[in-house]
């Protein structure tokens, strides 16, 4: 039976064979033919998702070596440091004359002199302006006639009393003409007085015509010009001139740091070391000693205004320029610094970095304080043993492990 099967396909295959150009044996061929690529692309599909694999799989495997293998990075640290600290407050200041003197016309007229040149230093009683003195003159001149007229009146009163006193005792003369000559010389004598008065208030204003300086010091700029009109209703003031040897120095100190300066610690302030910064950042050579505070603290600003005088050799500081008052107020013992670029603020929290005894990376966050020197006080968050990061802070986060070297080696 199997032997009449194999038979039967022979001879169909031979038939099929036979006549290559029928259409059976074609399709039959093609049928095969495909199925044999089918079989071909599936086994090259499967090894080419083999060898990916195990391409991405040793890629892996070589990426954690390298990780595991990779060197810590380097740091710069430095130890905190532990001293005694000064204390400095610094405010923000203005300057003013010791004395500011406002040069006024005390009497009317035209100026027709100036005598001395804006901005020198001019000398108490030196000659400022001149104004126009011929009308007080005159004025002066005619005084004195009055004056001369009340005398010779004052005269033959006195004259008249006398001849008539001893006629009043030989009942020559009546009560009442002794009663009127009495009051007649002292008439006259007030008249006198008054001329007299009118003669030194004449004189008075005769001087006023020439303008003085009250006091020693740096005068400003003219306000009036040669030829203005000048005193009462009209320009009055002339010029200002202000002692500026020493300079006074305002300051606005809190409620706060005056009941902590003054009140709690009695002499304090007058003890106070203090400096006066320019505004270009120069330090006076001079230091500056308490002289006032005021009587009361501004409600506006809940500040205090207190003075300080600064001695001012050469006259080179000027009212009304701006500076800032150092002043050291305590002395912190025992405080901890650390340099200021070791100190990171984010989002106003201050955050170090620290290397424990494994060189790991701790971040910590301080409480940081005052700038001293470059350097930051901390009083908070760190011990005096504590290595800080200084340089390479980019690299570093928490738990990581670095290799450490001194700061500025």
């Amino acid at each position: 039976m199997a032997g009449k099967r194999r038979s039967d396909r022979g001879r169909l295959c031979s038939r099929v064979g036979g006549s290559g150009s029928g259409m059976n044996g074609a399709l039959f061929l093609s049928g095969e033919h495909c199925a044999g690529r089918r079989i071909r692309l599936q086994w090259i599909c499967c090894v080419t998702v083999l060898a990916i694999s195990v391409m991405l799989i040793a890629a892996g495997c070589r990426k954690g070596q390298t990780g595991e293998t990779a060197p810590a990075p380097l740091v710069e640290v430095t130890s905190v440091i532990q001293r005694d600290v000064p204390i400095y407050s610094e405010w923000t200041a203005s300057t003013d004359g010791l004395v500011n003197a406002t040069i006024r016309a005390q009497v009317q007229g035209y100026l027709i002199k100036q005598d001395y040149r804006e901005g020198d230093l001019v000398k108490q009683g030196q000659v400022l302006f001149e104004i126009d003195p011929r009308t007080f003159q005159a004025a002066l001149e005619q005084a004195k006639g009055q004056l001369s007229e009340a005398r010779a009146r004052w005269e033959n009163a006195r004259a008249n009393l006398e001849r008539i006193k001893p006629l009043v005792e030989q009942r020559a003369v009546s009560l009442k003409d002794l009663d009127d000559a009495t009051g007649n010389e002292q008439e006259s004598q007030a008249a006198v007085a008054s001329a007299t008065a009118m003669v030194d208030k004449a004189r008075l204003d005769l001087e006023f015509t020439r303008i003085l300086s009250p006091i020693t010091g740096i005068a400003g700029i003219a306000r009036a010009q040669i030829g203005d009109l000048v005193g009462p209703g009209s320009i009055e003031e002339l010029t200002t001139v202000s002692t500026v040897d020493p300079i006074k120095v305002y300051i606005p100190m809190s409620e706060q740091e005056f009941l902590q300066n003054v009140q709690n610690r009695p002499g304090s302030a007058e003890g106070m070391e203090l400096e006066l910064i320019l505004a270009d950042g120069t330090v006076h050579p001079q230091k500056g000693a308490f002289a006032f505070a005021d009587r009361q603290v501004d409600i506006k600003t809940g500040t205090i205004k207190v003075a300080i005088l600064f001695p001012n050799p050469g006259n080179t500081i000027r009212p009304g320029q701006f500076a800032r008052v150092r002043a050291r107020t305590a002395i912190k013992k025992g405080a901890l610094l650390v340099p200021q670029r070791a100190v990171t603020e984010l989002q106003g929290q201050y955050q170090v970095a620290v290397v424990d005894p494994q060189h790991r990376i701790v971040i910590r966050a301080v409480k940081a304080a005052e700038r001293v020197d470059g350097l930051w006080v901390i009083d908070e968050g760190l011990k005096p043993a504590d290595q800080v990061v200084v340089e390479g802070l980019q690299k570093v986060r928490q738990g990581l492990i670095v290799t450490t070297k001194p700061f500025g080696s």
